[in-house]
């Protein structure tokens, strides 16, 4: 194991240490527990996966493949989740396709016509509104209502805080003030432990859709 920032003599340390560890039968984490604590996350922040200064710097991709994965739930719990639209191609059909095999499929958007999005809007002073984002989200969710599996609620909670999870996984972006959801900091998060970060917002994401209202009212959210 090899770690460029630490230049040569760093590189000479770390051979060293794996080498004693394979000559003494020991794993190097138990003869060198502080060089491992530095090379391996074994605390609370091992759920931190990736940081992105800006959600709009997260990989397209990472986006696609975390969806594909997903076996079982898939929450977006974004203000607006306008974007998701525009940069996952063929996305209402993907949702419907998780949806057939069993993925549970859930929707937290704001209200169009509130104070809160209103008062976002006047903080945010785009040409593009959050109310005209998220009629837009609320259009296409609609086209694909009818598959069993698929549903959305209203929620002012998390006009702050939007959390997308997939499984295990989880897309966390807190949003700054004056900024827009693709100008805000960005974690990764993985599940490794209970009551960890990913838990926490969890928690928090089913609270929130639990006091939500329907989008749908003659179907209570479930589609």
């Amino acid at each position: 194991m090899t770690d460029e920032r630490l230049g040569e003599p760093g590189r000479s340390r770390r051979l060293v240490e794996a080498q004693s560890g394979e000559a003494l039968g020991e794993d190097e984490a138990v003869l060198w527990p502080a060089a491992a604590r530095k090379a391996i996350k074994v605390g609370p922040d091992r759920e931190v996966v990736s940081v992105y200064p800006f959600r709009s710097g997260v990989p397209a991709s990472l986006w696609r493949t975390l969806i594909t994965r997903a076996e079982r739930e898939l929450t977006f719990a974004g203000y607006t989740n306008y974007f998701l639209w525009l940069e996952q191609a063929r996305f209402g059909i993907a949702l419907r396709r998780k949806a057939a095999q069993g993925c549970r499929v859930r929707f937290l958007v704001g209200e169009p016509d509130s104070d809160l999005t209103r008062s976002r809007e006047r903080d945010e002073s785009v040409a593009l509104t959050l109310s005209t984002r998220i009629r837009v989200t609320l259009a296409e969710l609609e086209k694909i209502r009818s598959q069993p599996g698929i549903s959305a609620r209203h929620s002012g909670g998390h006009a702050h805080l939007s959390v997308f999870r997939f499984d295990d996984d989880m897309i966390v972006t807190p949003l700054l003030t004056h900024s827009v959801g693709h100008d805000a900091p960005t974690l990764h998060l993985h599940r490794y432990q209970d009551d960890g970060m990913f838990d926490r917002f969890a928690s928090h994401v089913e609270e929130l859709w639990n006091r939500g209202t329907p989008v749908w009212e003659d179907t209570d959210g479930t589609a």
